[in-house]
């Protein structure tokens, strides 16, 4: 009997995923143990396995294409099964031709305003925004590498396509002539919006891309904002269309002109149309009538001469915002505006901890920064006050009494945030060598989505760029982070002696609705033994 393969869950926080690519096809035999695809979340890309042997009789979902998690990936089955029943029962996917057909003798009207496939024209595809990770909702079309009316080869990369995490690269499945192009270079449309029409040359399209599925008027409204500014920036050229006695002139020639007293009316333009520009005003020489109101004048301004007036033109430059870009806006503003953040700031003796770390750092094939001190410090310090590594619920306070810190890792796009699971177990060497790996493979993208999740608390450093104090934002669903400033060499008091000595400053951000001044305070102290005193580490 045929078996039914449906989108798998890769992590716990993935609803939907995205082929990348079919290592198998139609009609091939498929062994338990085979790799069929490889699926695509938003932190990484992940081989599927089979479980099943048989021939590969349907694919649900093709490449490049998005789908809930419990969608119809695949059937496999005895060659020359009939799938028929399963697919007519099946997951709705976006590929389920089959039903849809079915459907249309039902509602004709219906189907033709949902995907509607047999209206198409005969090998005319509809390209969508494809969801690219479980967090996107909208994509970015970076650039076209086609343009209309080009020929294109299943396998030409259509387009680059931004998302939260990266720009990739949109491969196309079919191959025909590019028909449409939905939303242009630059402009973000949601999930699912028309993207592309490629059939055969000279196919009508028209409308299609209206009563195609759902978001059509997406890519409008972009349209609409980015012609906005192109308007803006041609006020002067404007200007020289009229004929009803205005004079012509660019803003900064105005603006020369008024500081040197000149009239305009009297300079002849150069520019485009007759436009007076920069250097008509500064070339321009007063003719006897018009320099004879100045002569009284004349003497005042050299005994008095004008202040220094700078003349320059205003330039600003537009970056659009990536994916990643908008959710660390999106998730970091939902944090400070709705945990009450407070602020504990104490400041911690570094000499015994740089001691044990230069004796440490002697052993072979060892190598501990103090990061990797003060994540083991508060390892130690949220055992002792596990209200420290709570989260909040509208019903409940969350109390983890297993420790996984997450660590602040900044990369080219943004920040990410990877996670040493329960790292109160961890030695010293090992939570250094845990944390120089996460960082690695944070900074090209390879980390795994279960190595981003699951943090009961945070610890963000940077110390490294000379800061000596700051405050974090806390990362929900956590309950503090923990902001680590530079160590400052700095005359402190001991014994009643003025000497040199290291500090450093630290910083808790808490949520005021699960940590209490009190407790916040307490924890900062225990923090503050254990990196004092780095031996007591050790007990």
């Amino acid at each position: 009997m045929a078996t039914v393969i449906t989108m798998p869950r890769l992590s716990d926080t993935m609803t939907e995923g995205t082929v990348a690519s079919w290592l198998k096809k139609v009609g091939d035999t498929i062994k338990e143990g085979d790799i069929l695809a490889e699926i695509e979340t938003d932190k990484a890309t992940m081989e599927f396995e089979s479980f099943n042997s048989g021939v590969l009789l349907h694919i649900g979902i093709q490449e490049g294409e998005s789908a809930p998690v419990d969608s119809l990936l695949a059937i496999i089955g005895k060659e020359g099964e009939d799938i028929s029943a399963l697919l007519a029962g099946g997951a709705p996917t976006p590929n389920a031709e089959v039903v849809e057909t079915k459907a249309i003798e039902t509602s004709k009207e219906e189907t033709t305003t949902v995907s509607a496939p047999a209206a198409l024209p005969t090998g005319v595809k509809v390209i969508t925004m494809p969801r690219l990770s479980d967090t996107m909702t909208t994509g970015t079309v970076a650039t076209w590498l086609k343009k209309v009316g080009d020929t294109v080869k299943e396998g030409d990369i259509l387009a680059e396509i931004e998302t939260d995490k990266a720009t990739m690269e949109f491969e196309s499945f079919n191959a025909g002539t590019l028909l449409f192009i939905g939303i242009n270079e630059g402009e973000s449309a949601p999930v699912d919006s028309v993207l592309a029409i490629i059939g055969p040359a000279g196919t009508d399209v028209a409308g299609i891309a209206e009563n195609f599925s759902k978001g059509g008027d997406a890519p409008v409204a972009a349209k609409t904002e980015t012609a906005a500014p192109v308007e803006a920036a041609q006020p002067v050229q404007e200007t020289n269309n009229s004929d009803n006695g205005r004079i012509f002139a660019s803003p900064l020639a105005k603006q020369i002109a008024k500081d040197k007293g000149i009239n305009l009316s009297q300079v002849k333009g150069s520019g485009e149309n007759g436009r007076i520009v920069k250097s008509d005003v500064e070339n321009f020489t007063a003719s006897a009538p018009v320099a004879a109101p100045q002569a009284v004048a004349q003497p005042e301004l050299q005994a008095a001469p004008k202040p220094f007036v700078p003349a320059g033109e205003v330039v600003t430059e537009e970056i659009k915002n990536s994916q990643m870009r908008k959710i660390i806006a999106k998730r970091l503003a939902e944090s400070l505006f709705t945990a009450p953040h407070y602020n504990l700031t104490i400041e911690v003796s570094m000499d015994e901890a740089m001691k044990s770390r230069a004796m440490i750092n002697t052993v072979p094939d060892t190598k501990v920064s103090f990061n990797d001190m003060v994540i083991k410090a508060c390892a130690m310090a949220l055992k002792k006050h596990p209200k420290i590594n709570s989260q909040w619920k509208e019903d409940a306070i969350t109390i983890n009494h297993h420790v996984n810190i997450g660590v602040a890792v900044a990369v080219e796009d943004g920040l990410v945030v990877p996670v040493l699971r329960f790292t109160d177990a961890m030695s010293l060497s090992q939570i250094g060598a845990g944390v120089r790996d996460l960082a690695g493979r944070a900074k090209t993208k390879k980390l795994l989505p279960t190595e981003m999740e699951g943090s009961t608390f945070t610890v963000s450093n940077l110390g490294m760029f000379g800061i000596v104090e700051f405050n974090s934002i806390i990362n929900q669903p956590n309950s503090a982070i923990l902001s680590v400033g530079a160590i400052v060499e700095k005359p402190v008091v001991k014994n009643g002696q003025i000497v040199v000595g290291n500090t450093m400053m630290l910083s808790l951000a808490c949520d005021h609705r699960t940590i209490d001044g009190a407790t916040g305070a307490q924890f900062l102290q225990t923090l503050k033994l254990f990196i004092e005193n780095p031996v007591t580490m050790l007990a």
